[in-house]
């Protein structure tokens, strides 16, 4: 019976062991011909190539996302500086139509106070 497991865990070891792969290999027959080295180096350095081409732009988009880490302070400075502005402006506008609501209010009482009569409300 343990003989049985034992073999068992032998062939199923010996499944997941991975083959020798012969990529390289000095001793492997076809690749003595200088023609198939040379296209072996050529599909290598177009591997690396891309593979370049690849990290190039992966760093480029981390690069971007570091930048804009390091922006955020000031973006965000300048954010807050335009909400003041906002402020600021939404402020003096309220103050303003505060006045407008006020002129209006004394100019329709005069309207008023006109057409009843007393005509030192009225216009020239």
């Amino acid at each position: 019976m343990s003989l049985s497991r034992l073999a068992a865990a032998l062939a199923l070891a010996a499944a997941f062991v991975p083959a020798a792969a012969l990529a390289d290999d000095p001793n492997d027959p076809a690749m003595r011909d200088p023609k198939a080295r040379a296209r072996d180096a050529a599909i290598i350095r177009q591997l690396n190539r891309d593979q370049l081409a690849h990290v190039r732009q992966r760093d480029a988009e981390y690069a971007k996302g570091w930048q804009a880490y390091r922006d955020y302070p000031a973006r965000q400075a300048e954010h807050r500086a335009a909400l003041a502005r906002h402020d600021r402006v939404r402020q003096q506008y309220d103050r303003d139509r505060a006045s407008y609501e006020a002129k209006m209010r004394e100019w329709r009482r005069a309207v008023e106070l006109c057409r009843a009569g007393r005509e030192e409300y009225c216009g020239e």
